[in-house]
C-alpha cells in the first residue's frame, strides 16, 4: 500500500554562527604587528524549497529533525571562517507551513517558491573589524550567534482544479481512472482510497487537474472515517463534483440524500460555499442505476446543479463531463485577478524608535528592569562575559543605544535588577550607571598590555639619548677650540 502523509510536525534548527578570532600579527623583528583576527561564518539556513518531483510528506514524518550546519569560527591572518551550509528541503506544491499554534507562516505554491524556516547565526567579529582609533588592539572579539531553532507544522493541500467527492465505493477511483491516465486502486469495498489521487485531463485545448479525495460520510468533518484529513484537499480546487452512486445496494441511501449528507460535512468544514458544483450520477450501465437517475434528475435540476450521467464501465457520458468541466475550469482561471510583479515594500522605522524598550516587572524581591530589543538581546549572545574588555564593550554599544539613560527614566535606582532578554536565557545583573561606559572599570580600554614591554622601551632609549644630548653639552668648551670627544 503506498503511504501517503499530508501532515508533520516538523523540528528545524539553523547553524549557529562561528566565533570570532581575537589574534595578534606577530612576525620576525615585529612580535606585535597589529589584530589580525578574522571574523567568523555565517550559521547555514533551513529553507523549504516547492518541488514538483515530491508528492508526499512522508520523509519528514520518518526524520523529523533537520539542523543546517554551524559556521566555523575565524582564524588569525584575517582569515575568516567557512559559512555554513543551507539545509533545502524539497516539499510539494501547495505545502502549508503553520506555527505549533495555527498561525499561517506561507503558503507555497508554484515551482521553486521557497521559505526560510530558521534562520542561520551571524559569525562574530574578529579583533581585527574592531579595531578603531580608538580601539587599535582589541584583546577580544565577538561570539557566534545561535542559530534560529524550533517546530514548524507542514500541512499539504492538493493543488487540483476539481475535487472528486461523494461516499465510500461512489465510483469516484474509477471514474478519474477513465478520465486521465492516473491508475488508482479499485476495488468493491468502502475505503479503497486511501490517499488522493491527481490525474490529468486534456479537452480541447484547455488541460486540468482532477483530485479523488477519499470517501467521506456522515461526521467526516468531526473526524469519523479518513474525511477529515482529506478535506483539506479539496480547499485549492476550483469546482466540486459530487460523484452519486445511482447503483447502491444499501437500501438506506439513495442519491439526493447522499448529496444533502456530503454538502453538510463540506458546510460544516467552512471555506467552500462559493465553489461551483456539478453532479454526475454515477453507474448509470446497471438498469436499476440508470431508472434511479431518470428519476432524480429532476429534482437535482430543480435545485440548481449540472447533472451529467455517466457510466466509467461504458464510458458513456465522460465526453461532455469532460468538457463541461474544462469550460468551468476555463472560467474560474480567467476570473483570477493577474499576478502582479513582485514588490519590495519598505516600511521605515518610526522616528521615535529606540530599538528597545524597557519592561518593569514586580517581583518579591523588588522591581526587574528587563530591557527587550533585536540588537542587546543579540549584543548579549555575542559577549564573552569572561574577557572583562568584551564586558566593557557591550557597556559602550549600550550606553550608546540610549539604555542607560532610558533605565534611568524608568525610574532603576544602582543597585536595581536588570535583564537583558526575555525569560530564563536573560542576562541578568545588579545595574550600576557607572559602568555605562566601562571606562570607570577597565581604564584604557582596547590597548592590549603586550604593547607596554615595546612602548617603555622605546621610551628608556628616548630618555638616554636626551641624557647623552644634556652631557656633550655640558662637556663642549668654546674657547679650547676643542668639541667635546
Amino acid at each position: 500500500m503506498t503511504t501517503f502523509v499530508d501532515r508533520v510536525e516538523l523540528h528545524v534548527a539553523a547553524g549557529n554562527g562561528g566565533h570570532g578570532c581575537a589574534s595578534v600579527h606577530r612576525e620576525k623583528f615585529k612580535p606585535l604587528g597589529g589584530p589580525d583576527g578574522g571574523n567568523g561564518g555565517r550559521g547555514g539556513d533551513v529553507i523549504l524549497v516547492v518541488d514538483q518531483s515530491v508528492t508526499t510528506l512522508i520523509d519528514y514524518h520518518h526524520h523529523p529533525h533537520r539542523k543546517a550546519t554551524n559556521g566555523k569560527p575565524g582564524e588569525g591572518g584575517h582569515r575568516a571562517g567557512k559559512e555554513g551550509q543551507d539545509l533545502v528541503l524539497p516539499v510539494p506544491d501547495g505545502t502549508v507551513v503553520l506555527s505549533k499554534s495555527g498561525e499561517v507562516l506561507a503558503d507555497l505554491v508554484g515551482h521553486g517558491t521557497s521559505f526560510v524556516a530558521a534562520q542561520g547565526g551571524r559569525g562574530g567579529l574578529g579583533n581585527a573589524a574592531l579595531a578603531s582609533a580608538r580601539r587599535k588592539a582589541p584583546g577580544f572579539a565577538l561570539l557566534g550567534v545561535p542559530g534560529d531553532a524550533g517546530d514548524v507544522v507542514l500541512e499539504l493541500k492538493t493543488v487540483a482544479d476539481v475535487a472528486l467527492v461523494g461516499y465510500p465505493s461512489a465510483g469516484k477511483s474509477s471514474l478519474i481512472s477513465v478520465l486521465s491516465a492516473a491508475k488508482p486502486k479499485i476495488a468493491d469495498y468502502p475505503f479503497t482510497t486511501l490517499v488522493p489521487n491527481l490525474g490529468v485531463v486534456t479537452a480541447g485545448s484547455v488541460t486540468y487537474t482532477v483530485a479523488d479525495v477519499p470517501g467521506l460520510i456522515p461526521g467526516a468533518s468531526q473526524g469519523k472515517g479518513l474525511g477529515l484529513e482529506f478535506l483539506r484537499h479539496v480547499e485549492r480546487c476550483e469546482v466540486l463534483v459530487h460523484v452519486l452512486d445511482t447503483a447502491t445496494l444499501e437500501s438506506d441511501r439513495d442519491p439526493v440524500t447522499d448529496l444533502d449528507i456530503i454538502e453538510e460535512e463540506l458546510r460544516q468544514y467552512g471555506g467552500l460555499e462559493g465553489r461551483p458544483r456539478v453532479v454526475v450520477l454515477n453507474k448509470t450501465d446497471v438498469p436499476d442505476g440508470k431508472d434511479l437517475a431518470d428519476l432524480v434528475r429532476p429534482d437535482l435540476e430543480a435545485r440548481g446543479y449540472r447533472v451529467f450521467e455517466v457510466s466509467a464501465v461504458s464510458r458513456s457520458g465522460l465526453r461532455e463531463l469532460s468538457f463541461a468541466l474544462a469550460k468551468i475550469v476555463d472560467a474560474a482561471r480567467a476570473a483570477k485577478p493577474k499576478q502582479e510583479a513582485t514588490r519590495i515594500v519598505i516600511r521605515p522605522k518610526a522616528v521615535d524608535d529606540a530599538g528597545f524598550r524597557i519592561v518593569t516587572e514586580e517581583t518579591a524581591d523588588g522591581p526587574v528592569f528587563r530591557v527587550l530589543g533585536e540588537k542587546p538581546e543579540r549584543w548579549v549572545r555575542q559577549t564573552d562575559f569572561n574577557n572583562d574588555e568584551a564586558v566593557g564593550y557591550l557597556s559602550d554599544r549600550l550606553a550608546r543605544l540610549g539604555v542607560e539613560d532610558r533605565l534611568k527614566k524608568s525610574g532603576a535606582h544602582p543597585g536595581d535588577t536588570v535583564a537583558i532578554g526575555p525569560g530564563e536565557d536573560a542576562v541578568v545583573f545588579d545595574w550600576e550607571p557607572a559602568m555605562a561606559s566601562g571606562a570607570e572599570m577597565l581604564g584604557r580600554r582596547g590597548e592590549d598590555h603586550r604593547f607596554d614591554a615595546p612602548r617603555a622601551a622605546v621610551q628608556r632609549r628616548k630618555e638616554r639619548e636626551a641624557e647623552r644630548a644634556d652631557q656633550e653639552y655640558n662637556d663642549f668648551d668654546p674657547f679650547s677650540g676643542a668639541g667635546p670627544v
